[in-house]
């Protein structure tokens, strides 16, 4: 990318920039008098003209038709969020407003996880996508036992980090509520704070009731480390299929298939995790890369947030290849670091 840097002029870059930003505002192709005219260039058209022919013949522009104006491709798009764009700040008023209401829900892991997708979904005018912060490890925080029949019961295990697994569990004799929170109370007092290995060092005593809990929650804890990420939330997927580019129905089918199939999505944002991202730092995928074909037409731009060692999650938004980079790349990163401020107080807590 940086060699190919070097490759193109000041004003080439500057001309680069204005395609994509009136590219971005209009959907349609920009050619050089309407960019004299629009911008008030101190150039010609023919100038314009020939610079927009050097960025093609680059490969950073192209001509979808002889006559017509010049659009973005993807090695295009890949140069300017590498080394043109310039991010653009929200407004502190909007950045008030956002945190006030993350805060007034501080204690509500799957409510901010929502309200993230909402507002990712609302300011990037995309579809947003958020996991629900998971352990790297997990780690026993509390559990609640409650008696729904005679012999069935609701396990309802917390983790650090704020995710909850609940399961039916069915005993071969009954139990009142009273045993159950007395089982509660002690495996609470026992395990807090600890991960499989160290619950394994001191397990309760055999043919007890506490045994018979306890291996349910090792259970679920080994399931919980086998996971990527945890509960994916979306939103905002009509802001995609309104854009033009997705108007066919197979461009809005294949970008349907990459937010509903599960697999597909967790893949995509597992990158963010197995690369070791740094929790705030922003990666954008464009084009699928050459490697995943749905996204030929989208861009994704993800952030980790969280406490590495502890608990991260994944934010960001899927959009059309024109979207506007800086005031996205923005909003992503700073949610990533509200979130990762609001997992940290979770955790102290």
């Amino acid at each position: 990318m940086q060699t190919k840097m070097t490759q193109l002029t000041e004003r080439q870059r500057f001309l680069l920039s204005l395609v994509i930003h009136e590219y971005v505002r209009s959907a349609l192709p920009v050619g050089s008098k309407h960019m004299v005219d629009q911008y008030n260039l101190d150039m010609s058209s023919a100038t314009v003209r020939n610079e927009l022919a050097e960025l093609t013949d680059k490969g950073y522009l192209r001509q979808p038709h002889p006559s017509a104006g010049r659009v973005p491709t993807e090695d295009g798009y890949r140069l300017y969020v590498g080394n043109i764009v310039q991010e653009t700040d929200l407004p502190d008023a909007t950045r008030r407003t956002i945190a006030h209401q993350f805060y007034q829900m501080r204690q509500d892991v799957e409510g901010w996880t929502r309200l993230a997708a909402s507002v990712l979904a609302h300011q990037s005018r995309a579809a947003s996508i958020v996991t629900a912060p998971h352990p790297d490890q997990s780690r026993f925080k509390h559990l609640e036992l409650i008696a729904v029949r005679s012999h069935q019961i609701l396990m309802v295990l917390v983790l650090m980090g704020g995710e909850i697994l609940q399961r039916f569990i069915t005993l071969a004799e009954p139990a009142t509520q009273e045993q159950l929170s007395a089982v509660a109370d002690h495996l609470n007092g026992l395990y807090m704070g600890k991960n499989n290995l160290e619950m394994k060092t001191t397990q309760p005593q055999p043919g007890t009731l506490e045994l018979e809990f306890y291996q349910y929650i090792v259970d679920e804890m080994e399931q919980a480390d086998t996971m990527i990420s945890g509960d994916v939330v979306l939103d905002g997927l009509t802001n995609v299929l309104a854009e033009p580019e997705f108007s066919t129905s197979e461009e809005a089918r294949r970008a349907l298939r990459v937010l509903e199939e599960k697999p597909l999505l967790n893949d995509i944002l597992s990158k963010t995790v197995l690369q070791g991202h740094v929790a705030g730092g922003v990666q954008v995928l464009i084009g699928g890369e050459g490697i995943y074909d749905a996204l030929s037409q989208c861009s994704i731009i993800l952030a980790r947030y969280g406490t590495p060692g502890l608990a991260t999650g994944t934010l960001g938004v899927l959009g059309p290849m024109r979207m506007p980079y800086g005031r996205t790349i923005s909003i992503v990163r700073f949610l990533s670091g509200l979130l990762s401020d609001l997992v940290n107080d979770t955790i102290v807590e």
